[in-house]
């Protein structure tokens, strides 16, 4: 069944976020604190049954100069590749070394970066949450600009961005934060239209929230929340984009990723999955963002 709007009403929603006037002074400053410490990248070699790929414990300085980990995959004695870095879903992780495969096999560096402190946990929607500089995502955010200077100091200067769910959500953070990235692939985006999500959904993650507010007799999570909002961080992007939206999404508002869609300001596409849920699409979106990123990426390196 359908969760949100229409698909009519979909197409003509627009959010009533607000980004506050201090936004991009709070990410700019945030950013410069962060890249005053050495990036310290680390890559070492991985042995693995693998015969085709390439693969690379790597770490990088973060947020506070904690470490921060990835697999870095790629094709077989190929270096200085376009790179695909991705961010995982919600109290995920980056997986084994021999997981994941896709993007390397097609020819891309393939950095899978790991959410610090996700493993299998939950709670962080509310981590820090009364004051900005101490919410959770303050960090996550960094951890993933960062990871893109990492795979840039590894030899990649053509870098997009990749994810589903949170990992979309934090896509979108970053192609806001990262002025020159080749391209972005959200699928069902975590992490914007924080209004809309809260009023619309009664599942988890976003419960994590009205729970919150619930139990503490507060709303005034929102000026927190009102920094780390996809729809904010979209109005600033202008790599190309690729969303996607499964009408049957329980998890992720159909809303809150149009939201963020119509507020992108870069060149931007939608493909709607009717009858898909919080997978969007799936391998079958995946196969759009793979033609599109050899496109992008490959035949114009």
């Amino acid at each position: 069944m359908l969760t949100d709007l229409g698909l009519d009403e979909l197409w003509e929603y627009r959010s009533s976020y607000a980004r506050p006037d201090d936004f991009d002074s709070f990410w700019d400053s945030t950013l410069a604190e962060a890249r005053a410490i050495d990036l310290d990248v680390e890559a070492v070699p991985v042995d693995t049954p693998l015969k085709t790929l390439d693969v690379y414990d790597v770490s990088f300085a973060g947020f506070g100069g904690d470490r921060i980990h990835a697999w870095l995959r790629t094709p077989q004695g190929q270096s200085g590749l376009p790179a695909v870095v991705q961010y995982h879903g919600y109290g995920g992780n980056r997986g084994s070394a021999v997981e994941n495969l896709t993007w390397a096999s097609a020819g891309f560096a393939h950095l899978q970066v790991e959410v610090r402190e996700q493993r299998g946990g939950g709670g962080f929607l509310t981590r820090g949450i009364a004051d900005r500089s101490t919410y959770f995502y303050r960090r996550v955010f960094t951890d993933a600009v960062r990871a893109v200077d990492a795979v840039r100091a590894l030899g990649s200067a053509d870098v997009a961005v990749i994810g589903n769910s949170q990992g979309g959500g934090i896509a979108l953070a970053v192609a806001g934060l990262v002025s020159d990235l080749a391209a972005v692939h959200s699928q069902a985006p975590f992490l914007c239209d924080f209004r809309r999500a809260l009023n619309v959904c009664g599942n988890p993650p976003y419960t994590e929230l009205t729970k919150y507010i619930a139990d503490n007799r507060r709303s005034d999570v929102f000026p927190t929340l009102s920094y780390f909002d996809g729809v904010g961080f979209a109005a600033r992007a202008t790599a190309p984009a690729w969303f996607s939206v499964g009408l049957m999404d329980d998890i992720v508002p159909p809303s809150t990723v149009f939201g963020a869609y119509h507020a992108y300001a870069g060149p931007r596409e939608m493909a709607v999955w009717e009858h898909s849920a919080h997978e969007a699409g799936g391998s079958d979106d995946l196969d759009i963002a793979l033609d599109a990123f050899r496109t992008r990426l490959l035949e114009l390196s």
